[in-house]
């Protein structure tokens, strides 16, 4: 039987069209809608509705995050010796040709949206990057967190990277080599990403920042998860910190443009912005403690995900997280005010790494040598807190290399050698803040003031604090300023704020020796003076 002619919407390069990624008998392809055209598709098609201020909002059914476990890279020549397969999961070409071809099949019939999008803000950097999606809101949440090329670039596009994106296709394991029937599938040597059987939108751009991840460290540029702001294109502050550390709430700060609030490379050049909005967390989101983040939800283009609106006024319910507390909004970066319009500045003077210490015994801020900094940049250390997720009653150390293993395709020393060298290049000043707790563990003690982490960062970002005077902390070994003005002189010291001094010391030698736990996996390949950064029992003795 004949394939009938795909009905084309839109502006796109009609020498590179659907049938180039092979599919056939669609109904049609709206092409690069912007957002108006967006919201009236998601809104007659029961995709999402319009919650009183003008965005647009979604739900993600049983997927409320990401799926790591289902993500799989090919593995091939390119990969076998170049992946990190300790913390990727493998399938083979043929498993994935399987899987390409049943979701060309599930998608005829159907009607597709495709952006075409820049993933990086640094044209010698950036990859062209097509995404079709099956929902019209999916298309607009792409729209906004990838960079927007001009009209007469979209006309001549021809994409490097393609990511097929079907929530209502379900994988087989069987047949496809993966978990479940969610599946996110990359092919690197292809170029192509496969995300079937699951409505959460941020496997797209996480997929982007993988891919990234892989091909950028041979161009000689360090893919970050990070967020970036700067004072001047010559001042710039890189924060890394995993979910729930404060990356987005601090790096937003009105005294300084924010370049980006998630992902970066830093290149010869500079900094740059892999993306072209931001993707904030909003459960318990207040007008008062984030202003800026707040108006974001206020206004026509933003997609809020999985946020309780009231019935009958449509106001958003920041507070209820009964959907899930990890609700969202994504938005185009030019809605932060003062935001960084190209995306790129210059070399980082600072590096601030965020941990949120639920054990309560890191200080607020802390001075990191160089190996120091890459110790911690490969533990990537947080802790998660009692209540929130089922079975954990008391805080719990979580590490996640580089602040970000599920996103890094190459081994961890990869990425923590390059920030190292890029550290002592550029004579980068580095420090890790503790956003946790204070004064006893989650549940005993109280949660670090927000206006001593902001005096803190502001004064280690404006030069002075690196002129304090430092002791060496008893425990971690790194320096630690001994007064800072406007800061309550005791905060500094871990233990003066707990009551009971033997339990400090206890909690501190239990973290301790997580750390040393988890730090195994990299002894073998990191120099003598990183592994002599390490926390230490004999230090604490």
């Amino acid at each position: 039987m004949e394939a009938r002619p795909v009905e084309n919407l839109g502006v796109y390069n009609s020498a590179q069209g659907a049938d180039t990624i092979g599919f056939s008998d669609l109904a049609r392809v709206y092409w690069n809608f912007e957002a108006p055209a967006l919201y009236e598709r998601s809104i007659a098609r029961g995709e999402a509705r319009l919650a009183a201020g003008g965005s647009l909002v979604a739900e993600t059914g049983v997927h409320t995050g990401r799926s790591p476990k289902d993500k799989f890279l090919v593995r091939d020549a390119t990969t076998e010796d170049t992946v990190w397969w300790d913390a990727n999961g493998a399938i083979t070409p043929a498993q994935f040709d399987t899987l390409l071809k049943d979701m060309r099949a599930h998608a005829k019939g159907m009607e597709l949206y495709a952006q075409d999008l820049f993933g990086g803000a640094d044209p010698n950097h950036r990859v062209r990057t097509r995404v079709y999606t099956e929902f019209a809101w999916h298309s607009l949440f792409i729209r906004n967190l990838l960079r927007r090329p001009e009209i007469d670039t979209v006309r001549a596009f021809v994409p490097e990277l393609t990511i097929i994106d079907l929530p209502s296709f379900e994988a087989d394991p069987a047949r496809h080599g993966c978990r479940s029937k969610t599946v996110i599938a990359m092919d690197l040597t292809r170029k192509i990403v496969l995300i079937g059987g699951t409505s959460y939108a941020g496997e797209m751009k996480k997929s982007v920042f993988t891919y990234l991840n892989f091909v950028l460290p041979e161009k000689g540029v360090m893919p970050m998860h990070c967020s970036a702001n700067m004072s001047d294109p010559k001042d710039v502050a890189l924060f890394f910190g995993l979910s729930g550390t404060g990356k987005t709430t601090l790096s937003n700060d009105p005294a300084r443009p924010l370049i980006g609030d998630d992902e970066h490379g830093w290149a010869p050049q500079g900094v740059f912005n892999f993306e072209g909005g931001c993707y904030a967390k909003t459960i318990r989101l207040s007008a008062d403690a984030e202003p800026e983040i707040y108006a974001t939800t206020r206004r026509f283009g933003t997609v809020l995900e999985n946020v309780v609106l009231d019935p009958h006024t449509r106001e958003p319910d920041f507070d209820d997280a009964s959907k899930t507390e990890n609700t969202r909004c994504a938005y185009p970066l030019d809605f932060i005010p003062g935001a960084v319009e190209s995306g790129r500045a210059g070399q980082p003077k600072n590096i601030v790494m965020l941990t949120c210490d639920a054990f309560g015994v890191l200080p607020p801020i802390a001075k990191l040598t160089s190996a120091e900094a890459m110790y911690h940049f490969l533990s990537g250390y947080t802790a998660k807190v009692a209540g929130t997720e089922k079975g954990v009653t008391e805080p719990q150390a979580t590490f996640s290399t580089c602040f970000g293993a599920p996103f890094m395709p190459r081994p961890p020393s990869v990425y923590g050698n390059m920030l190292r060298e890029l550290i002592a290049r550029h004579h980068v000043d580095c420090w890790l803040v503790n956003t946790g707790w204070t004064g006893g563990m989650h549940g005993v003690g109280r949660r670090m003031p927000i206006r001593v982490t902001r005096r803190l960062l502001s004064a280690a970002l404006d030069g002075s604090l690196a002129k304090a005077d430092f002791r060496q902390d008893p425990y971690f070994g790194f320096a630690v300023p001994t007064s800072v003005p406007g800061i309550e002189p005791h905060i500094l010291y871990p233990v003066k704020t707990w009551q009971n001094k033997a339990q400090f010391a206890q909690t501190a030698k239990k973290l301790i020796g997580m750390f040393e736990e988890n730090f195994k996996r990299f002894e073998g390949d990191v120099d003598d003076d990183v592994r002599a950064a390490a926390p230490s029992m004999s230090i604490a003795a």
